[in-house]
């Protein structure tokens, strides 16, 4: 029986980020700083394997304090009941060439729903450390509301302070973990 390779991505080379529309006239990009994205499988053979994420809700950064806290508050994420996001692959299919859907469950705030990112892999290598690795960047787009996260406020000119629909980023570089 054949072992599974576990793969981590290396926090330092990977991005986490969001981005939602502000007032309906421009759109403020976040990210979130402390995550743990493994990969249960083969980069030569994506199709076989399993991803995984956990994701620290309050390292969320966008680059304003007063923004970011209100994230971390019972009007978005609340923190101190739900200090996780979670995803879980269900299916990694081959598109065409380097293109992958990778469908699986995305927990915020305790609902599930079923994702679909448009992946890309980025190649392989052996890095001048003797470590292997490979690159895989991600979108999906998904309705906060459906999430729990349904905070706003109506504005002057019938637009909302925040946009339903955020664009998930994700830019991944996965290093091989040595078995014992």
């Amino acid at each position: 029986m054949e072992v599974l390779k576990t793969w981590m991505a290396d926090p330092v080379h990977s991005n986490v980020e969001f981005v939602v529309r502000h007032m309906m006239i421009s759109r403020v990009r976040g990210s979130f700083k402390k995550f743990e994205i493994a990969f249960n499988g083969d980069p030569e053979n994506l199709e076989s394997g399993k991803a995984t994420a956990k994701i620290e809700v309050a390292s969320v950064f966008t680059g304003d304090n007063g923004r970011d806290d209100d994230l971390r508050s019972s009007n978005f994420f609340e923190i101190s009941k739900y200090p996780y996001i979670t995803f879980e692959s269900t299916k990694i299919e081959k598109v065409s060439g380097d293109q992958y859907k990778v469908h699986g469950n995305l927990t915020i705030k305790n609902v599930t729903k079923e994702v679909i990112f448009d992946g890309e892999l980025g190649g392989k290598l052996k890095d001048p450390y003797g470590n292997q690795r490979f690159g895989f960047s991600a979108t999906a787009s998904i309705n906060r509301r459906e999430f729990g996260l349904t905070w706003n406020m109506v504005l002057d000119n019938g637009g909302v302070m925040v946009g339903d629909v955020v664009k998930v980023e994700l830019a991944l570089e996965m290093v091989e973990m040595k078995q014992s």
